[in-house]
């Protein structure tokens, strides 16, 4: 059979997306990148916010459309929304065929062979036991495994861990890929050569906290140690760390950080608030005073480190008090990227029932604001990069506007901006290139390869 598949949401997600895309082709199935040539499309959703599950929705329904009027024969729903809501997708939409949570990855082949044998009969498979992974079970199946990989070919994701034990007030995760469980290091070391045997050139660590590492398995925050072993196992030139959790952040992390040359300085810290109050209804760990205590000593330990974060506006309660009191601390820290999300109001949390719900254009007044704050201060940081060399990771070359483009170790992939810039001889993606800054433009850089 012919397989399509529509990867959504983060990170983590695509790698669930890259290990079942390795099942489907161990099977020989044929993997096509045109839904339109599919036999069937399987769509791994997200369904961390309001506004990832109606990009799952709409997906679904294109995709219900090439049922109805093209050659498809089945549609299978994976990820967050399936585990979340697959009774109520099998019931709302009668074009999907079976739906798979995120604890059922490995069964994807089951699923298709279902769908396969019985056209049009609805199958619900989910396997909470799967979430709760044991270490002790050798019959459960490992966390990540072989996997096709759908980033460019110099880069790639590690997932560490699996599941979250935060329990944050206003998020659903820990509901849906459960407890925090970490893979263990000798499996992720092994990983990791796979991938440098490929020729990657850029590894980005990735967890729900990934600051928990170890914990679970070797009674302390082991992130330090494991990047110290990749780095000692494998020649990946650019390891990169993402959603760290302010209040683990060790002083081994720091020092990791600090004095191994392959560990990019720049760190993931989402702290989504700096009001005591609004952390405490969020149930985030650490105050105010012990988050500008974890910022300084970064900045002081490792002084040209690119912190990016992100914050929650509109939180059941916020007042207009607590929203000055994090735009001031905006204006103080002036982080080198932030992100700002508005309040998203998830059924099964607790902080769905909180009282004082926000009125969403109040909400998005907020969010307005401080990203107008956030871009002032990313305009006055890259502003200070003209006449600074930098070194790039090339990602392509657009030959129309006959300019190469590719990230800087400020930028994660996906996420952060670009730096655009002009070249002699063409730069092959995944090579590594000094640039000096000359302008530029929001939050991308712009200049010109210097010789070698």
């Amino acid at each position: 059979m012919k397989i399509g598949f529509v990867s959504l949401g983060c990170p983590k997600n695509q790698l669930d997306t890259e290990v079942m895309l390795h099942e489907i082709a161990s099977r020989g199935h044929e993997i096509t990148p045109e839904e339109t040539e599919a036999d069937i499309v399987i769509i791994n959703t997200c369904a961390f916010i309001e506004s990832a599950k109606k990009e799952a929705i709409d997906n679904i329904l294109d995709i219900a459309w090439l049922k109805k009027h093209h050659s498809l024969k089945g549609l299978i729903v994976t990820g967050c929304m399936a585990e979340r809501y697959g009774r109520e997708i099998l019931e709302e939409f009668p074009e999907v065929d079976a739906v798979l949570g995120v604890g059922s990855i490995h069964n994807i082949c089951e699923a298709v062979d279902s769908v396969i044998a019985n056209i049009g009969k609805k199958r619900r498979k989910n396997d909470p036991d799967c979430r709760y992974y044991s270490h002790e079970d050798k019959n459960t199946v490992k966390l990540g495994g072989d996997r096709i990989l759908t980033t460019p070919e110099y880069a790639a994701y590690l997932k560490i861990s699996e599941g979250c034990d935060n329990r944050c007030t206003y998020c659903a995760i820990p509901d849906i890929r459960g407890k925090f469980r970490s893979r263990p290091m000798d499996e992720l070391v092994e990983e990791a050569k796979d991938l440098d045997a490929l020729g990657i050139k850029e590894l980005t660590i990735i967890a729900q906290d990934t600051t928990r590492y170890g914990i679970d398995l070797y009674g302390e925050y082991c992130l330090d140690k494991l990047l110290h072993r990749i780095t000692e196992e494998t020649n990946i030139p650019w390891i990169r760390v993402l959603y760290c959790y302010p209040d683990k952040i060790t002083d081994g992390l720091i020092e990791e950080m600090k004095n191994n040359p392959r560990i990019l300085h720049y760190i993931d810290l989402p702290l989504q608030h700096i009001s005591d109050k609004v952390l405490k209804r969020m149930n985030r760990h650490g105050k105010s005073a012990e988050i500008c205590e974890v910022l300084a000593k970064l900045r002081r330990e490792i002084p040209d480190i690119t912190i990016r974060t992100t914050f929650i506006v509109g939180f059941p309660g916020e007042t207009d008090e607590d929203f000055e009191k994090l735009c001031e601390f905006v204006k103080e820290q002036k982080f080198a990227r932030a992100g700002v999300f508005t309040y998203s109001r998830e059924e099964g949390t607790p902080a769905y029932d909180f009282d004082d719900q926000i009125d969403e254009q109040v909400k998005q007044d907020r969010m307005d604001i401080l990203m107008r704050t956030q871009l002032n201060i990313s305009d006055e940081l890259n502003e200070a990069k003209k006449g600074s060399v930098v070194t790039v990771i090339c990602e392509d070359y657009d030959p129309v506007s006959e300019y190469h483009f590719g990230r800087s170790e400020a930028d994660a992939p996906e996420i952060d901006g670009k730096v655009f810039f002009k070249s002699d001889e063409r730069i092959a993606p995944g090579s590594f290139v000094k640039v000096k800054v000359r302008s530029v433009t929001d939050y991308d850089l712009c200049g010109f390869a210097m010789k070698k």
